[in-house]
């Protein structure tokens, strides 16, 4: 295990909300948790794929079942359960302007409903996942 890698102990927890992988044209799949590493790893790095690490195997192996978890709607339902369960750090919710075209209404017109529903949504989000205990903390408390 490598630094910044998944413990045991978090593996123990995140692993069961990941889908069993079946090898395709017959081959075996690849571990999960490997995967996952790989993933977390470009993302904290902020590396493009090509770039990660071999030790998580092929970038473009890690890549496609990344974006194959995230047509599947694995990481919202990941991020469900774990905050359901308690378990998540504190995460924010951002819109980022730079990404997110705006609408005329953005300016000023007509349509102030949509934006307070919005921020409402954002809030009422924000208040659900700020738990008292987080991932670092679980092992502790599932003992």
């Amino acid at each position: 295990m490598d630094r910044g890698d998944l413990s045991n102990a978090e593996w123990a927890v995140i692993g069961p909300l990941l889908p069993s992988e079946r090898g395709r044209w017959s081959r075996p799949a690849e571990d999960n948790r490997r995967f996952l590493n790989g993933m977390l790893y470009v993302l904290r790095v902020g590396c493009p794929w090509r770039d990660m690490h071999e030790r998580y195997g092929k970038w473009n192996s890690v890549y496609v079942r990344f974006r194959r978890w995230a047509e599947q709607g694995i990481w919202d339902a990941m991020l469900e359960t774990l905050v359901e369960l308690g378990l998540t750090d504190n995460w924010q919710h951002m819109i980022d302007s730079t990404t997110i075209r705006g609408h005329s209404q953005a300016a000023g017109a007509r349509g102030g409903l949509i934006k307070r529903v919005l921020v409402e949504a954002a809030a009422a989000l924000r208040a659900k996942s700020m738990p008292a205990q987080t991932v670092k903390d679980a092992p502790s408390a599932l003992s």
